[in-house]
């Protein structure tokens, strides 16, 4: 989750390595949902990242027991820390006590420690084994990196429970070595909590400014948060004047087009408006009016409502990639990276969505009070680009994982059939060639698949607490199962709509459909009737005469035979 630009633009999204590299979060407190639920997003976006289902069972531990800690972007070992004595289940970003934590990185002043052993992905997944509640997560997490250092650069971090929603930034104080000893080891930080009724967001860019120093009840935050900021120069003034993002990962072009940008776009879906006043900020033209952290949805939201704001595009916006050249002859909203080209010695960028091609996993994930834990955290979760993919209800309880979503179920270099990451990215890498027309039948299944999930989720939950009340472990095994067979179903679905769309549109032609069924030329013989030839869209095609000079025109040949 890089973000920076050199000149302007090219760090941030050249994209190096495989820091899943720009990620979107969603931050909605109860109080702005319609069941009055706490969500969080998450697209772990990276060229590397194989999307699967992280799963750990709760444990205890005899005393004196070492955790190793593997580097989550590349498998490298880091080292090991005290294990403690108990452990909870995790599915994923969220664990069995509701909690949910998810990240983007920002990056910054490249203050990451060498010498630390915790990074952000250990940082994450160990904190959802350790806390229950958001602000015990928080304190967790500084811990973690005050005890063993923190290796990552910096991080915004999500943090859910059942009743709050925190936004949390974090950096490291990079080494200063003092008889063998890096005095600056461990992590400045500040946490806000996202007001009743509000949802934050943040995409790679540092997005808390200033901070209330005395409101303990909305506001957490380092000791030497602002006073390791004056030491090393990155701050001078008054406490109470103290901003984060411009002490720690100031603004340039590219944090604005290729992170704000994302957040300019969902804020202005849900404020109907509110938010055009923003644009040349969120386009990089001005910074002098910085968008608000958290903004109040003109409507309260419901899961699919959340979940299509991930889907996001920056359609109708004058980020839309739908329009120009660019998109080719079907209004491809996407670019191939790198996101930048130079012509003529002129930098020019490639738009940066929500929605990209390169994410491993997205999730919602859920939190409802007014049930148990083993029945209220749901994990809707899905793999590849959320534009033309679906979720599925995973409960937090769940004892196991779908085989779909296995971790060892395939990798990034190998194939597997019964691997929901490689079918996603089979529908959809097909979906890219002509996006304007199969977009729509992938938008269908999603449809239906929604509906059916609003449809059954009441009832299993009403199912599940007449379990709970008889026996929590029957509601355990029961929504387990639930999860397992409906991720199955959802595969079985997409494995239809893969066979659907090759026979529907292969050879640049579309068959001729009737009531679900493709028609045939009338004769028996399992000949289809004549398809259609959609061709290209309009501004291809200017583009392609305009381009090709009289080459490719129609003219009347000279001197035929009569």
């Amino acid at each position: 989750m890089k973000r920076k630009l050199t000149a302007l633009f090219l760090a941030a999204v050249a994209m190096t390595a495989f820091e899943s590299e720009a990620c979107t979060n969603i931050l909605v407190s109860k109080g702005a949902t319609k069941d009055g639920s706490t969500m969080i997003t998450y697209t772990a976006d990276s060229h590397q990242l194989y999307g699967c289902l992280y799963f750990h069972p709760a444990a205890k531990y005899p005393a004196g027991t070492m955790m190793p800690v593997y580097e989550w972007d590349t498998g490298k070992y880091l080292g090991e820390i005290a294990q403690v004595p108990e452990t909870y289940s995790t599915v994923g970003n969220m664990n069995e006590h509701q909690l949910i934590i998810t990240e983007s990185t920002f990056g910054g002043r490249g203050l990451g420690d060498s010498t630390g052993i915790i990074d952000y992905g250990t940082l994450i997944y160990t904190t959802l084994q350790r806390a229950k509640t958001a602000r015990e997560a928080i304190r967790v997490m500084s811990d973690l990196v005050n005890t063993y250092g923190y290796c990552s650069s910096g991080e915004s971090f999500s943090i859910a429970d059942p009743n709050e929603v925190w936004h949390m930034e974090l950096i490291g104080k990079g080494v200063k070595m003092v008889n063998g000893n890096n005095v600056n080891k461990g992590a400045v930080w500040v946490a806000l909590r996202v007001p009743e009724g509000y949802i934050g967001m943040h995409a790679n860019q540092a997005r808390i400014t200033t901070f209330p120093l005395n409101d303990p009840e909305n506001c957490l935050y380092s000791p030497d948060v602002i006073s390791f900021a004056k030491e090393s120069g990155f701050y001078k003034g008054p406490d109470k004047n103290f901003n984060f993002a411009d002490a720690y990962a100031p603004l340039d072009f590219g944090s604005l087009r290729a992170c704000e940008a994302r957040v300019w776009s969902a804020f202005n879906r849900v404020t109907k408006g509110e938010m055009e006043k923003y644009l040349d900020y969120a386009m990089g033209y001005d910074a002098s009016k910085r968008m608000p952290l958290f903004v109040k949805p003109a409507e309260k939201l419901s899961v699919k409502e959340v979940a299509w704001l991930m889907r996001d595009h920056f359609e109708d916006t004058p980020m839309d990639m739908r329009n120009d050249i660019g998109a080719g002859g079907h209004n491809l909203p996407y670019r191939w990276r790198p996101m930048h080209f130079s012509v003529d010695g002129q930098e020019y960028l490639n738009e940066r969505a929500i929605a990209t091609q390169q994410t491993g996993f997205w999730m919602l994930g859920q939190a409802r009070n007014w049930l148990p834990d083993a029945v209220g955290g749901i994990l809707w979760f899905g793999v590849d680009d959320s534009g033309t993919s679906c979720l599925t209800p995973i409960y937090t309880s769940s004892t196991r994982v779908p085989e779909c979503f296995r971790e060892g179920n395939g990798h990034m270099t190998e194939y597997s059939p019964t691997s929901a990451f490689w079918l996603f990215n089979r529908v959809a890498n097909f979906a890219y060639l002509r996006y304007d027309l199969i977009s729509k039948d992938i938008i269908k299944v999603i449809d239906e698949l929604d509906t059916r999930n609003e449809t059954e989720i009441p009832a299993v939950d009403a199912a599940a607490m007449l379990l709970y009340e008889q026996n929590p472990q029957l509601a355990i095994d029961f929504l387990t199962n639930f999860s397992v067979s409906t991720a199955q179903n959802m595969f079985e679905r997409w494995q239809q709509l893969d066979q659907y769309l090759l026979v529907k549109y292969m050879d640049g032609n579309v068959k001729k459909e009737k009531e679900g069924k493709f028609l045939d030329n009338g004769n028996g013989r399992n000949i289809p009737a004549s398809p259609n030839y959609p061709g290209y869209n309009q501004e291809w095609q200017k583009a392609v005469a305009g381009s090709t000079g009289d080459k490719l025109k129609v003219v009347k040949t000279k001197n035929l035979p009569e």
